[in-house]
């Protein structure tokens, strides 16, 4: 091969390496972890538990909020903290009846969602819907659960909502009724939330 040929062989090599560079290149912006770090004055979790004789509505204040996943793998960490003593209904009879006698948040203060795996894809603007898997820790038990996460991403925050059923009794939580008022033995909670975003 003469000096032409060695020439434009060296100079073609690094031409069919761009590609793979660039690939390469992108991989620590694809594999990156995202983060939501959740705003406790804008976080609303609302409770809603039905009896024979009306709904009552309550509401929970979140404390601190977290959550990091990777998108390439769906592996998350981090924790949703709610105040358990924060808990109201409207009633001051009954939240001190709930407080003592059915989530005992005298000694249990922390009810506490910790998140292992995020299912599906969340878009850089716009609506996503995703499945996030964890475990939910009430009292002194701790439970699988998933919840349907509905996302609206907007530059560097998103809004956040979920909604989902807790069987408490059958978690090992007191039921509440009394001798002519029964009580379900579910509750429904709505998480409402603005996070800020990071990677």
């Amino acid at each position: 091969m003469n000096n032409l040929g060695i020439a434009c062989t060296a100079f073609r090599a690094p031409l069919r390496a761009l590609p793979l560079m660039a690939m390469l290149a992108a991989l620590p912006v694809m594999a990156a972890e995202m983060s939501f770090t959740f705003d406790p004055p804008q976080t609303q979790v609302h409770w809603v538990l039905d009896t024979a004789l009306h709904t009552v509505h309550g509401t929970f204040q979140l404390k601190s909020g977290t959550v990091r996943f990777d998108p390439a793998t769906g592996k998350a960490s981090g924790a949703l903290i709610v105040d358990a003593m924060s808990g109201q209904s409207g009633s001051e009879s009954r939240d001190h009846r709930m407080h003592k006698e059915i989530i005992q948040s005298e000694k249990y203060r922390e009810i506490v969602f910790t998140p292992d795996r995020v299912d599906g894809t969340v878009a850089p603007q716009g609506s996503s819907n995703v499945q996030v898997h964890g475990t939910f820790k009430l009292m002194n038990g701790s439970h699988e659960l998933t919840l349907p996460i509905k996302i609206e991403m907007n530059a560097a925050q998103a809004a956040l909502s979920t909604n989902f059923t807790v069987p408490y009794v059958k978690w090992g939580v007191k039921n509440p009724s009394v001798l002519f008022l029964h009580v379900n033995d579910k509750v429904d909670i709505e998480i409402k939330s603005v996070s800020r975003v990071g990677q």
